[in-house]
């Protein structure tokens, strides 16, 4: 078992007041001086290149450490791999609540993996904040009231997909490629909402596993299904085989691809940049290898973060770009939260994101949540590959359903 464990811890705080040091005493993962934040990150496995969004965090929050910490405590991130294997993730996630004793649980990695212990944390009542996933389950505040996603729904994102394939092929078909999980049944789902009771009709839908080699023989099947667009609900390996074995077959339909799956650095450069023109995504992140954000002062700000704190990775990889993204919305809430940083009230104050601005957002893109709202970024906008970089087009859009 591969192990990452990063301990942040600090100073003591003098001068503190009798009521705080007591709701710190009764509060998991909580003292005086420190709070305990839990995470699962696939740093091996079939999606480790996912990895450097746990290492992104990790950095973020020794720099908040450097900078004081948060309510004059410091943040102790214990970040474990479970390979994206949701056994690993339900030992790791119960190694974090019941011996680690963390206060809460943030950005955990993967669909099927938060999948796994859904049940377990809600029933435990511990926060599990904002996972590196889009399922649109995260967005249940009735069933799951502990839970709450931070990226866009994946089957938002496919109707969007949908849309923009049937506006390019009026009464055209649409075939689909996703992993055989909740994750890639998201995307299913939103293309049916999008066409309704012509579905069956009018698409061709297969699926692969994520410990699978290749999805050639995928790809060559969806070809023979003579539709005109083409959804990959997949993870970044898949869709770099996606891009080259359809340039390979010399299969173009119009094709809309993952958006945890369209960095330019990890995906698009190792397929060949010249095989992914005209590729369509949606995005909320600014992409770092546009250049429209050179001179953007939340790029260079993040810049000069990566700069000091990870200077070895690789900056074109949106990956970091959306680990620091998902940190500092968690520096926002526990802010929000002050002194009391219990469960409850870091619960609470999730639940209470208003017009929350993160620099690396796309323009007009901003957090907002409520205890009837459990996703917090809700907009996107699509964009197409011209050979270098993306190229947005239309407006800042949101689907139908959450």
């Amino acid at each position: 078992m591969t192990t990452r464990r990063t301990l942040l811890g600090g100073a003591a705080v003098a001068a503190l007041a009798m009521p705080r040091l007591a709701a710190a005493q009764a509060s998991p993962g909580v003292t005086a001086t420190e709070i305990r934040i839990g995470n699962t990150m696939s740093y091996s496995g079939p999606v480790s290149s996912l990895g450097i969004q746990g290492k992104t965090m990790d950095a973020w929050f020794r720099k908040l450490n450097d900078d004081g910490g948060i309510a004059g405590r410091k943040i102790k991130f214990l970040s474990y791999d479970d390979a994206y294997s949701p056994p690993k993730t339900v030992e790791q996630v119960r190694r974090l609540v019941e011996q680690d004793q963390v206060a809460c649980l943030f950005s955990n990695l993967g669909t099927p993996t938060n999948s796994a212990v859904l049940r377990y944390t809600n029933q435990r009542k511990v926060p599990n904040l904002f996972p590196s996933t889009g399922a649109d389950k995260w967005s249940n505040y009735k069933e799951y009231p502990w839970t709450m996603g931070l990226p866009p729904s994946y089957r938002i994102e496919a109707q969007l997909y949908a849309k923009h394939i049937l506006a390019a092929h009026p009464g055209g078909r649409i075939a689909i490629l996703h992993q055989n999980d909740d994750f890639g049944r998201d995307y299913v789902h939103g293309v049916r909402d999008v066409l309704g009771p012509k579905f069956e009709e009018a698409t061709k839908v297969l699926s692969y596993e994520s410990t699978d080699p290749t999805i050639d023989q995928q790809l060559i099947t969806l070809q023979a299904s003579a539709c005109q667009g083409l959804v990959l609900a997949m993870t970044a390996k898949f869709a770099s085989m996606a891009i080259r074995k359809l340039h390979e077959i010399g299969w173009k339909p119009t094709t809309c691809v993952h958006y945890g799956a369209n960095s330019v650095g990890v995906v698009i450069a190792p397929a060949g940049m010249e095989k992914a023109v005209g590729l369509t995504t949606a995005a909320y992140l600014k992409d770092p290898t546009d250049p429209t954000w050179t001179q953007d002062a939340g790029m260079l700000e993040w810049r000069g973060f990566m700069a000091k704190y990870m200077p070895d990775a690789d900056l074109s990889d949106a990956n970091s770009v959306y680990g620091y993204t998902a940190a500092k919305a968690m520096e926002q809430v526990l802010r929000q939260c002050g002194a009391d940083a219990s469960r409850e009230n870091i619960m609470r104050q999730a639940a209470n994101l208003k017009d929350v601005e993160i620099p690396t957002l796309l323009p007009g893109i901003k957090l907002n949540s409520s205890p009837t709202n459990y996703r917090p970024i809700r907009q996107m906008q699509l964009q197409r590959f011209n050979g270098k970089t993306y190229d947005r087009f239309g407006t800042l859009m949101s689907g139908e359903v959450s």
